[in-house]
Order: structure tokens, then C-alpha cells, then sequence
């Protein structure tokens, strides 16, 4: 079930794409989190702290050779259901035209692929592990409408 409120706002297709990132809060404090989904304009994570909506930070993306580092803020977030895993919808902002080649550079291998799942309405499991996985997380793209 996708969460209207969110897929009317949605102005880019999503894709499937997983990845391990790092999240720096504004005091400095660093959460691991893993990517699920990635658009122009934005990405889906997973963290074990709920990071509350509306707050900025720096996204640290590892696509298994390559680093991006990009502004990122909490639009939504998705409970667990008792699992551990927080999914939160984040807006990229202010992309400097490096980062929007490597974002555009993803998006391009991903393109053409099968339909993301959706994370369904307020509640609901991400269903990512957020085990380490750091290069092999990668390899799975899939076109979200």
C-alpha cells in the first residue's frame, strides 16, 4: 500500500537501491544506515534511531568504490513494528553539480528495471537488514514509480 500523501508529491521515479550510508547529524554524531530506494531528488534509508522529520544532516553514500556526500532532510518516518529498523523518506537538497553527476550516474544504470516495492503507509516495516554489507550491497536497482 503506498502512502498517498508522500506519492502525490512525488515529482521522480524511484528505484530500488541498496547501499550502505552513513548519516552525520548536526552535533557530529554519525548513524550507520543502509539506502532502499533513490530518485533525483531524494532516497529512502533504514537506521536504528529515528531521526525526527525535519531534521537536516550530511548522507554519506558508499556505492562500493565511490563516496557522495550530500544534504539530506527527514520528510518522513516510517516505525518498525517492534523490529529495530526506522525508514524515513529524505529530501536531497542544495546537490552541487558533482554529486548530481554521481546521483544522475546511479539513476542511469537503474534505469529501465522493474517497479520498487512500496514501504506502504505510516507503520510498516522498511524491510532491510542493517547488517554490515559493505561492498556487496550493491547490484540491485529497480525502477519506482
Amino acid at each position: 500500500m503506498v502512502n498517498s500523501q508522500f506519492a502525490e508529491k512525488r515529482a521522480d521515479p524511484r528505484f530500488s537501491f541498496f547501499a550502505d550510508a552513513e548519516v552525520i547529524l548536526g552535533d557530529g554524531t554519525s548513524v550507520p544506515t543502509q539506502l532502499a530506494e533513490l530518485s533525483a531528488k531524494g532516497c529512502y534509508i533504514g537506521t536504528l534511531l529515528p531521526i525526527s522529520t525535519g531534521t537536516r544532516f550530511r548522507l554519506r553514500i558508499w556505492d562500493g568504490v565511490k563516496t557522495c556526500e550530500l544534504q539530506g532532510k527527514v520528510m518522513y518516518l516510517h516505525s518498525s513494528s517492534g523490529l529495530g529498523i526506522f525508514g524515513m523518506g529524505v529530501l536531497l537538497e542544495e546537490i552541487t553539480p558533482e554529486e548530481r553527476r554521481m546521483i544522475d550516474r546511479w539513476l542511469h544504470d537503474a534505469d529501465g528495471k522493474r517497479p520498487a516495492e512500496s514501504h506502504g503507509s505510516k507503520g510498516s516495516s522498511t524491510g532491510n537488514s542493517m547488517g554490515s554489507s559493505k561492498g556487496s550491497s550493491m547490484g540491485s536497482f529497480t525502477r519506482r514509480n
